[in-house]
Parts: C-alpha cells; structure tokens; sequence
C-alpha cells in the first residue's frame, strides 16, 4: 500500500505482483478499484452548457448518455489543473470525474465561476468506481447480468442485485473494458462478485503499479507527470481534447497562441535500445550531449520487455533519433518513438 493523492492504495496485490497483473489484463481480465478518482455533479439550467465554456473539449460533438475526455485548463497560463471524464446526463445535469488529489481545486475553480442557478457538487465518496479491463471482461460483466457491447465512451444506468450502478465503456488500459460506479456503500460487495464472476476467466485484482505501466505503454499523460499546471495541452499532444473552434474555454487564447508559434518542447515516447529504466525527472541528452528534456513517466514495459517513457523534449528532436537518458548517473541509449508502445489484445473501442 501506498499514499497516492492523499489515499492509501494497493501497488499489487498477492499471488504475483505487477507483472502477472499487467499481464492478466492484457490477456483476460483485470480489475482494479479505483474508487479515489472524483465525483462532481454539475446540475441546472445550462449546465452543459457552462461544462463547454469552460473545460477545453467540445461537449456538443456528444449526446446524453456519452462521454468525453476532456481538460481543465488554468485560464491565464494554458496550463492543465486536471484531466477528467464527462459524462453527459443531460442539458443540465452532467457528472464529471476528475483525479483524486485535483477533485477540490477543480470543484472550487468550477463553482467560482458557476451562474446563479448552477449546483456544482463534489460526491467524491458517493461512488466507488471499479475498472474492469482485459479482452474477457465482456465475460464477467455477462455473469453478473450486467450489459456489455454498448458503444466506446458511452454509459448506461442499471441495476445489480436491485442496486444502482452505472457501467461505463470506458477505461486506462487501453484494452475492452468498463468502468463501474456504483454507490459508495455498494462497492465492496460488486467487488466480491466481479471476483466470483471472473474466476473462470482469468480475472486478477490488479493495483497501482499495474495501472502505470499498463497506461504508460499506451502513451496515456498521468496528471503530475506528463500534465500539469506547467506542461500545456499543445505540449503534451492532446489537442485532440481541446474544441479549437469553440469561441470560449478556459486557457483559449494562450493555447491558440501556442499553437499557432508551434510548442518549444513536446511530448515523445522513448523506447530502450540497451537494458535500463527510465523514471520521471530523469534528464534526457541528445547523442553529442546538449540538453534536450527530461522523462516525465518511465517504467518497464512487461509486454516488450523494454524500458520506456513518456518525455518532454526541444522541439528540435525528432521521431527517429536517438537520445540519452542518464539513469542513475549512467547514460542509456533510447530511441525516439511516437506512442502506443505496444498493440492491446482487443480495440478499446
């Protein structure tokens, strides 16, 4: 156990630790609770409305009953307070989840600047949120009479064992999966039963070492690492969540700006080319020596059986080359790559 984001939670479980976590996903079916990520409800009138004005991705390109990844930029600096899930209810109902240690600060920016009429809510120990993930998660969910199959980044609400959850196709692993909310109280017996459920298919509870190096070898950003208040979304590649023809969200101006002059640094996939592992901080050389970033995320990849990283690099590197990352005092050869590092058993989608 660990402290992450002001909760005590599991690194790995039991009977294997993180590489027969990581595999179980990749290959049948992990779960995970992940219950410490936020809740907030934003509710009245407009309230997806107010949602679209103000976090940077294009909540009209959805409907009720989809969601979205999206961003909570600072207005001045452009830079990332949190990366979070939209779930869209409704006009004016939409849940929003966020990441632990960020749920206050962006409940708190959101109410500052609410109308009058708008209730933001955090409901942070509502609901728990279970991720099931792996190619046979469909398998376990059918056990529990649980639906399954419905579109990629969409949500319905039912019922399980005349409980409410709601049972999302959503995910970090970048393989099939769902993500379950459902209430607090209700979250240790789902838990028990998704075990029950999976036992034939191969299910492994899975903790916090398996989620960074399942998500790292995705390219997936960790909020603290790969975003933050320092590192832009046009930095870290994630304009693909930002509307840019949206006339108003928060950090609009700076980020067209950036755009528009082309980022001084980006972010980059390092694959090793030498047996080493890179972690976070690590300062990243290109081959004559000069300065050229540093690793944001680093880890090694249980499925290529290679170190890799995420990292912020100057813009003069470029996909191809090969840099030097000092591990512990010893420079270790990398290539430069554009994530995902590996190919997911099964279409997330």
């Amino acid at each position: 156990m660990a402290d992450f984001g002001g909760w005590s939670m599991p690194i790995e479980y039991g009977g294997g630790g993180v590489v027969k976590e990581h595999t179980a996903v990749r290959e049948a079916v992990g779960i995970f609770d992940v219950s410490h990520l936020g809740k907030a409800d934003i509710r009245g009138p407009g309230a997806a409305a107010f949602v679209d004005v103000t976090l940077t991705n294009d909540l009209g390109r959805i409907g009720p009953g989809q969601a979205q990844y999206t961003l909570c930029c600072d207005d001045t600096t452009g830079g990332v307070v949190d990366d979070l899930i939209a779930y869209l209810r409704a006009p004016d109902e939409v849940l929003l989840v966020p990441n632990a240690a960020n749920t206050a600060e962006v409940v708190r920016r959101l109410a500052a600047a609410a109308p009058e009429g708008l209730a933001i809510t955090d409901r942070h120990e509502d609901f728990g949120v279970l991720a099931v993930q792996g190619p046979r998660s469909d398998d376990v969910l059918d056990a529990l009479g649980l639906p399954t199959g419905h579109d990629y980044m969409s949500f319905v609400d039912v019922e399980w064992d005349g409980r409410p959850v709601v049972v999302c196709r959503t995910g970090y692993t970048g393989e099939r999966g769902y993500e379950l909310l459902p209430r607090w109280d209700d979250t240790g017996d789902l838990w028990d039963a998704l075990l029950e459920a999976g036992a034939p298919h191969g299910i492994r509870p899975a903790g916090l070492g398996a989620r960074d190096t399942l998500r790292t070898e995705m390219g997936y950003p960790l909020h603290g690492q790969d975003l933050s208040l320092d590192i832009t979304p046009v930095q870290a590649r994630c304009g693909w969540a930002v509307g840019w023809k949206k006339p108003a969200f928060w950090g609009r101006a700076v980020l067209l700006a950036e755009k528009a002059a082309g980022p001084a640094r980006q972010a980059w996939g390092l694959e090793g080319l030498e047996r080493a592992i890179p972690r976070a901080h690590m300062a990243v050389t290109t081959a004559d020596g000069s300065p050229a970033g540093e690793v944001t995320s680093g880890t090694f990849s249980p499925t290529r059986k290679v170190g890799i990283a995420l990292a912020l690099l100057d813009r003069r590197v470029a996909e191809g080359d090969e840099v030097l990352v000092d591990v512990r005092g010893r420079p270790a050869r990398f290539r430069v790559v554009r994530p995902p590092f590996v190919t997911p058993s099964t279409r997330a989608s």
